[in-house]
């Protein structure tokens, strides 16, 4: 097998990324970043990249609490996290379900920051 000498894409690690000019593509995810030592590109990409958002779109970080927008089903289980359930103290984390937390009576979860509303 050859290596690719390219960096694996940092949001869902595909191997297939390929150079543009001055970034990094995955064509897999649609995520791009800058080239090591590319300090203008870096500014400019790494601020969208790390800013999580919830459903109306403010903004969340560690700690905040939220309240859960929507009935969500509890994947392997017959639990269902309900409309209105608050959620404290979050911990953001990356890739698709990037809240993770605790959540009275069901236990540690993670959810997608699209189905949160911050409190």
């Amino acid at each position: 097998m050859i290596e690719n000498p390219l960096p694996q894409c940092p949001k869902c690690s595909s191997i297939y990324v390929y150079e543009c000019e001055d970034l990094y593509l995955c064509p897999e995810c649609v995520h791009e970043w800058p080239i090591a030592g590319n300090e203008a590109a870096a500014d400019e990409v790494g601020d969208d990249a790390d800013v999580v958002k919830d459903a109306s779109g403010t903004i969340l970080k560690d700690g905040d609490d939220v309240t859960v927008i929507k009935d969500l089903k509890v994947k392997g289980s017959s639990l269902v996290v309900k409309v209105g359930t608050k959620v404290r103290n979050i911990r953001l984390t990356s890739g698709d379900h990037n809240i993770d937390c605790k959540i009275k009576n069901i236990g540690k979860m993670e959810l997608k920051s699209e189905f949160v509303r911050k409190v």
